[in-house]
């Protein structure tokens, strides 16, 4: 297996495995963020009129331009920019308008290959949906990233003068397995229960006091491979700060 470098903006250079399945730090951080915001995307499209074949294609969102330009450096693809504006997981009473990324993988191609794979179920993933995660197995900070700024949340709680993580999405399966990663990652963090969200979906958070430590492990070094959403860490960083000034 061999590694291209590939230019996203400016001096930014990523490393990328020529097999999108292999674990390398690249690949983790990707299908961190695919599990986390992506969803595969089927669509008829008429070859003739007698035919018809269906198409797969992938589509990730962020709220990062950084990040979206990595992932497209990462796997191909065309990235779209919009305004959008959703209701907050946790209460659905509040709404927040934010800038919106979409990378689409494969749209549009006349190959029936997603990602160099036949159909979606060549990607990590097995026969129920679950995510495989097992070939990341040593990039566990990069995947961990790539979940958090995919399903994640950072506030400062001006109440407790503490800093929460929340992990949020509506399969409960793939936040089991978040919590198994968090529960083998070289830093303390304990997390809360399983949760439901008033939206319909699930959430858990990290300890409050395990935040500061774990924040800091899972952005250190990222500036030496690009792999982060610098908005996300920005947010991270204050907030910590935050809780850093309360206590004093």
């Amino acid at each position: 297996m061999s590694d291209s470098e590939l230019s996203t903006d400016g001096d930014l250079e990523v490393a990328v495995p020529s097999d999108p399945l292999a674990g390398h730090p690249a690949t983790a951080y990707f299908w961190g963020h695919v599990a986390g915001s992506g969803r595969v995307v089927r669509s008829e499209a008429r070859a003739t009129d007698s035919d018809r074949r269906r198409r797969e294609h992938l589509e990730v969102v962020t709220t990062d331009e950084h990040s979206a330009q990595v992932l497209a450096a990462i796997a191909g693809g065309d990235i779209d920019h919009e305004t959008s504006s959703r209701e907050y997981a946790h209460d659905t009473s509040i709404t927040r308008t934010e800038d919106e990324y979409t990378l689409s993988i494969g749209k549009g191609e006349d190959s029936e290959e997603l990602l160099g794979r036949t159909t979606a179920l060549s990607l990590p993933v097995d026969g129920r949906g679950n995510y495989r995660f097992g070939a990341f197995s040593s990039h566990d900070r990069e995947l961990l990233r790539g979940l958090l700024e995919g399903c994640g949340t950072i506030c400062f709680k001006s109440s407790s003068g503490t800093v929460g993580i929340s992990f949020v999405h509506d399969d409960r399966a793939l936040l089991e397995a978040t919590r198994e990663l968090l529960a083998d990652c070289p830093v303390d963090t304990p997390v809360g229960e399983l949760s439901e969200t008033s939206s319909g979906g699930y959430w858990f958070g990290v300890d409050d006091d395990a935040v500061p430590e774990f924040g800091t492990w899972l952005y250190e070094g990222c500036e030496t491979t690009g792999l982060f959403a610098p908005s996300r860490r920005r947010k991270l960083e204050r907030s910590i700060e935050q809780a850093d000034s309360y206590d004093e």
